[in-house]
């Protein structure tokens, strides 16, 4: 039997785009030779879809866009993702199936038991979880078919009483097939094969497993399919983050033709690197838009943010507006110069010390003689989010938002100005993480300014502003907000590490007090394990401060 797996890029609710991909991959795969093509968890509409599920309509058109793929379905038997009704009164009305489909007609259907409810993970919301399982035979082989989580980290998560490959074992399968929709983050792909691995040892057999590659919105998808044979030897594992068709050979209980291989990890900067730019691509893509704004500081944010705008979309399709005001310093302007024609991409230099000037005298009658203070300063920010919101009304450019996570933790931004964008790029990259990016980005050639990199940070409202006026070190304040945010430690497990007792306070305050801003922070591309947005959801009323 040859098993094709296709590592497919879908579109969320877009049947037509999702449909005819199936099916032209259906083709490929036969033209290969291949008998069985296996396509991701909820491949047919598209994954998350949310709260698309509970509309009735939208479960119809998943349904007649598997009776169309079914239909083109023969000669070769494949696997798809599909959300379908549980015909029971009891339960929720859903299931998150896979159906076998074979000789243009549904063989087999399989449901999801394991509905993951964590972190960016809702389904328990939607579906209802399987009881009964069963394996599907083809060609004389017994698969057992399973979805994503009924795979994944079952040995440890008290809430799964019931693992479908414990009970399908019982039916002497001879391989296993998950079909996934695994999404990304910089240190999944490495616990992905661990686990992948010893479900495989613990069976004892081999394992076709499919994920997804493309952006939903905040969440990436970055593929590397894998197969094991039946030790948990890796034998084969698919590019990341693009799309693939590959075909293997399975006889007699074995995947034919490959040798035991090693997972060499790509290194966090490489991955979070190709995933910020799959992200900004795909939004742009699947959102029906083209050309991108950004305001440009000369400072490190910015300019990594045009960098990777230039290389998702084309440096012909990035605006950058310079917007000095009266601090802003002579370096900072030929240092955005620079990087504009480092990349070739568009610009355009606005001043906004006169915009400034006219709030300032606006609100004279109101401030009076009141010193110059944070009120002055957001002045700034918000001038600049008008001259950029300006630029995308007028000319349809997308506006990218330039906050890092460090930023966005601790509240160190303007509401309704420098927050202002409709995708977060470095929303899920710490500072000490944007630096390394800026340096992998310069790894051939100088294309991010030296002097963006090595000056320090600004935000330049004020006469010799830094950042570290407010905030500690970047690599301290880090490596606090990763034990709060990704570890979830509170304040004294993080003292107890070694860290000053009043600085660890100050910053879980910080962060906690800022929930309201991030609260109407736009979409973040999630790059981590614990990224903010649906992935962490805080009260932004609490008096919890860990």
């Amino acid at each position: 039997m040859k098993i094709a797996l296709a590592q497919l890029n879908y579109i969320i609710g877009d049947f037509n785009f999702n449909t005819q991909k199936i099916i032209s991959a259906i083709y490929e795969a036969k033209s290969k030779g291949a008998d069985l093509v296996v396509f991701a968890e909820l491949s047919v509409c598209g994954y998350p879809p949310r709260d698309f599920l509970e509309f009735s309509e939208f479960i119809e058109s998943c349904e007649n866009s598997a009776r169309q793929i079914a239909k083109e379905c023969t000669g070769i038997a494949c696997i798809i993702g599909i959300p379908t009704k549980n015909p029971k009164v009891q339960g929720k009305d859903l299931f998150n199936s896979a159906y076998f489909i074979e000789n243009g007609t549904i063989k087999s259907v399989v449901n999801k038991a394991l509905l993951p409810n964590y972190d960016v993970f809702d389904e328990y919301r939607y579906f209802e979880p399987a009881i009964d399982f069963k394996c599907v035979d083809f060609m004389g082989c017994k698969i057992a078919l399973t979805i994503c989580e009924d795979l994944w980290n079952i040995n440890d998560n008290p809430m799964y009483v019931t693992c479908p490959m414990d009970m399908l074992i019982g039916e002497k399968p001879d391989l296993m097939i998950n079909i996934a929709a695994s999404p990304f983050a910089y240190n999944h792909d490495e616990e992905r094969v661990l686990i992948l691995g010893d479900n495989c040892r613990k069976y004892q057999l081999p394992l076709f497993y499919v994920n997804q590659v493309g952006a939903q919105t905040e969440i990436i998808f970055d593929g590397g399919s894998l197969v094991f044979d039946e030790t948990g030897s890796l034998l084969d594992e698919m590019p990341y983050f693009t799309e693939e068709l590959k075909v293997y050979e399975f006889d007699q209980g074995r995947v034919k033709g490959l040798k035991p291989v090693e997972h060499y990890p790509q290194g966090d900067i490489k991955q979070i690197h190709d995933a910020l730019v799959l992200g900004i691509k795909d939004y742009f893509q699947k959102s029906g838009f083209s050309k991108a704004v950004l305001g440009l500081s000369g400072g490190i944010d910015s300019a990594l943010v045009c960098a990777l705008a230039a290389e998702a979309l084309g440096p012909e399709n990035v605006m950058a507006v310079l917007m000095p005001s009266e601090f802003s310093s002579d370096h900072s302007i030929e240092d955005a110069l620079d990087l504009v024609k480092n990349l070739g991409c568009m610009h355009e230099v606005i001043p906004i010390k006169e915009a400034t000037l006219a709030f300032q005298n606006m609100m004279k009658p109101v401030f009076k003689d009141l010193p110059f203070s944070v009120a002055e300063e957001n002045m700034q920010a918000r001038s600049r989010a008008i001259v950029v919101m300006a630029m995308s009304n007028k000319f349809g450019y997308i506006l990218l938002n330039t906050s890092n996570k460090s930023e966005c933790a601790v509240g160190y931004g303007t509401l309704y100005g420098d927050m202002a964008g409709a995708i977060g790029v470095l929303g899920d990259v710490y500072k000490t993480q944007v630096y390394k990016l800026a340096n992998y980005i310069n790894r051939d050639r100088s294309i991010i300014p030296q002097n963006s990199i090595v000056k320090p940070p600004s935000a330049e409202l004020r006469p010799g502003q830094k950042d570290s006026d407010s905030l500690p070190e970047y690599d301290v304040l880090d490596a606090v907000l990763f034990q709060y945010i990704e570890l979830k430690k509170g304040s004294e497990s993080i003292i107890q590490l070694g860290f000053d007792e009043a600085l660890v306070r100050k910053v879980l305050k910080m962060v906690n007090v800022a929930e309201f801003k991030r609260n109407q922070a736009p979409p973040i591309l999630r790059v981590s394990p614990k990224a903010f947005g649906m992935g962490r959801r805080m009260p932004v009323v609490g008096k919890y401060l860990g």
